[in-house]
């Protein structure tokens, strides 16, 4: 009869395999794509052979998919950790409310590092919603998720502040999000300062946002 104890050591083996496998991929689908990546190169980088890729993910898409389900709990995570963390202090002034919002807006951006290769797989990822139906819904229900997170943090900002916003929050929410990637894009291709997110975030968060 298999021990508590050696299934747990198992278990444990095979998630550190499964996370190797997930890592190896991240860093070859975002600088070649998931289609023209190799299931043997991924299994290369990550040291291990066919049978353990294939005994942890039926193919490439559903590597893909797992990541990017890595990344959005750890986005969710990082929201959960931070709304608690801004004290209605920090939010008392114009400047501490713009701030704590861009802090709620960069908890997309975890990885600093690998910033640029998470852009890569962000717009990877995209481009396989618009070719597939099925990761489509996929990627929209993923977008859902993280906007509602997000306009959950804000509103309880806004309150903190006896603030509102001047349109309905989850449109104010996806204004100031588009302006937050479009500044990630452009930080990424080496646009200059003005063109980024901070300048046009504070400058967004002034229009939207009026006293109660």
């Amino acid at each position: 009869m298999t021990t508590e104890p050696a299934t747990s050591v198992r278990s444990a083996r095979r998630e550190r395999t499964r996370e190797r496998l997930l890592d190896a991929a991240f860093a070859l689908f975002s600088e070649h794509g998931v289609a023209a990546t190799p299931i043997e190169a991924i299994c290369e980088a990550a040291g291990f052979t066919r049978g353990a890729f294939y005994s942890n993910f039926g193919s490439r898409e559903e590597l893909f998919r797992a990541l990017v389900e890595r990344k959005e709990r750890d986005h969710l995570e990082a929201l959960e950790r931070l709304g608690p963390q801004i004290a209605a202090a920090q939010v008392a002034t114009p400047e501490g409310f713009r701030e704590a919002v861009r802090q709620v807006l960069l908890a997309f951006e975890l990885d600093e590092e690998n910033h640029r290769l998470w852009r890569l797989m962000n717009a990877e990822f995209e481009l396989m919603a618009m070719r597939d139906p099925e990761v489509a819904r996929q990627y929209v229900a993923d977008q859902n998720r993280l906007r509602g997170e997000v306009a959950t943090v804000i509103d309880r900002l806004l309150e903190q502040c006896g603030l509102r916003f001047t349109v309905d929050t989850q449109t104010a929410v996806d204004l100031l999000m588009c302006v937050e990637d479009a500044g990630s894009r452009a930080a990424v291709l080496g646009a200059p300062p003005e063109q980024q997110a901070t300048a046009r975030l504070e400058q967004l968060v002034d229009l939207l946002v009026t006293p109660r």
